[in-house]
């Protein structure tokens, strides 16, 4: 009983470094997600409340499933087909039934290679 209890903790703390599609769940946090990038859409610019400057939709893969991106601003630049993207402290929303995630505000976004 006690090593299942090591073996779920273990399996917890695993899942916290490194999410993947599969896990994701809508209105919840993005703590690390890595993909990599397929398509970038044109940018638009949008004036709201909120934010006022570029954003772009993009879409990426892991080994589990597909996943909108929405980029903010410089982000848009930074990244290229083909990229590895590491999303950091970002959430997970729904839109037209598919998953979307974003780094928001206070997340962050990495390239790891291509």
């Amino acid at each position: 009983m006690v090593q299942n209890r090591t073996t779920l903790k273990k399996s917890k703390k695993t899942t916290s470094r490194r999410q993947k599609i599969a896990d994701l769940q809508v209105n919840q946090p993005v703590h690390r997600l890595e993909v990599v990038l397929l398509r970038i859409y044109p940018r638009r610019m949008v004036y709201s409340e909120h934010y006022v400057g570029p954003v772009a939709a993009a879409c990426g893969r892991d080994e589990t499933g597909l996943v909108g991106i929405v980029l903010w601003g410089d982000q848009i630049q930074r990244v290229q087909v083909g990229d590895i993207l590491v999303l950091e402290s970002g959430w997970c929303r729904e839109r037209n039934g598919e998953l979307v995630v974003s780094t928001g505000r206070h997340g962050r976004l990495n390239v790891l290679g291509r």
